[in-house]
């Protein structure tokens, strides 16, 4: 795809976001070509493209001499009421809490939107989406359930969802929100994990990586560097991707004849001194694991502030490989997840389960990448850690 084309698909999938979301609904019209080009920083040739599409599908209505307005569905005139799919269309719906907070399910989803285009499906962002603001709350459980009732009520063909984590009752109310949409006669995809911890495994397909194999890999090749005292890092009420990104750096580690602590993950704010205090004074750590990108970055920064320093005091590695991994002050070595092979792993089994309801829940993970950058002090040679 080239970057003009890229360009004026993310300014529509924005649009489209903020139509459904009724960010217009006071007046029902859009700013004009000009305002959008400013805001967007493109062309106004690559706005007149976004906004053709958002007319192609329906969102919006061009008036000569007035401006670009709102489509009522009702009617196909401009209206101040969003959008919103109808029965019996080729809709599809996306269940994801932390969208805007989290920039694998952005690009996962982005290109999500672009296979139900090709593919004659609409689809309705089920968060405010890419118009969400990274300061605003996330979703909750209770408009995620009432998003949910929305999605019945709209007869949906399919809806791409991923569970909610970092909170206690979350094994509950995930199977409380996917079994209302099963028990709809909708089918469901899960992306990256599963609406239950381990050991249990939910009854819905499953499309993300092998976080096992991720964790394995990011450990062997710190122990390859000589590292033998490793902790994980990993906030509260974690996803089951990140037990099993634990058990594989563990696994490794039993590989390798090393002993693994019992205090080897470490549960807290990667933002708190003290916190991290705690761990880089304890048994001359050399490695930290992260369990995601995010964590990593706010570790760093928290290691900066305590004059802690990467990879010279302490290695440190991520997960998931984000667009700022390598624009960090000193860049990361992470496991880069597939994000468009996911995309396209999840449509083709959502249209799968369309197609045939009665196909056994599948549990399908594709291969992650290491990217390997400064922080885990590869290129630094590993005389260093072999002689600590």
């Amino acid at each position: 795809m080239s970057d003009k084309q890229a360009k004026h698909r993310d300014v529509s999938r924005i649009l489209a976001t903020e139509i459904l979301a009724g960010k217009y609904a006071k007046t029902g019209r859009l700013p004009s070509e000009l305002q959008l080009a400013e805001r967007f920083q493109v062309s106004r040739p690559t706005i007149g493209r976004a906004l053709l599409a958002l007319r192609d599908e329906g969102l919006i209505e061009r008036r000569a001499g007035s401006g670009t307005y709102v489509s009522d569905p009702r009617t196909g005139s401009g209206s101040s009421a969003p959008r919103r799919p109808q029965a019996g269309t080729r809709q599809l719906g996306m269940l994801v809490p932390n969208l805007r907070h989290t920039e694998i399910f952005e690009t996962i989803c982005g290109e999500l939107a672009d296979l139900a285009r090709v593919h004659d499906f609409g689809l309705w962002w089920g968060d405010q989406g890419l118009s969400r603001n990274l300061n605003e709350p996330k979703m909750t459980v209770s408009e995620a359930e009432e998003l949910c009732e929305r999605f019945i009520e709209s007869g949906l063909a399919g809806v791409f969802a991923v569970p909610f984590e970092h909170q206690a009752d979350r094994d509950e109310a995930n199977l409380r929100i996917l079994t209302r949409l099963r028990q709809a006669g909708i089918p469901i995809v899960l992306l990256d994990r599963d609406a239950v911890g381990l050991p249990r495994r939910s009854e819905f397909d499953l499309v993300g990586v092998d976080n096992f194999s991720g964790g394995y890999r990011l450990a062997a090749h710190l122990i390859k560097l000589g590292v033998k005292r490793i902790v994980y890092v990993a906030k509260p009420y974690t996803a089951s991707t990140v037990d099993l990104r634990i058990a594989g750096a563990q696994s490794a580690m039993f590989a390798q004849g090393i002993d693994v602590p019992r205090d080897f993950v470490r549960i807290g704010d990667p933002l708190d001194q003290k916190f991290v205090r705690t761990i880089v004074q304890s048994g001359r750590i050399e490695a930290i694991m992260c369990t995601s990108d995010h964590i990593a970055a706010q570790l760093l920064q928290t290691l900066n502030r305590l004059r802690v320093k990467v990879p010279d005091d302490v290695r440190l590695v991520g997960f998931d490989d984000v667009r700022f991994a390598n624009l960090l002050t000193i860049p990361l070595t992470t496991m880069q997840q597939p994000c468009r092979d996911i995309a396209l792993t999840a449509f083709n089994c959502m249209l799968e389960r369309i197609s045939n309801p009665s196909l056994p829940p599948r549990n399908i993970m594709l291969s992650p990448q290491m990217i390997v950058r400064e922080t885990c002090g590869a290129y630094q040679g590993s005389s260093r850690s072999g002689s600590k």
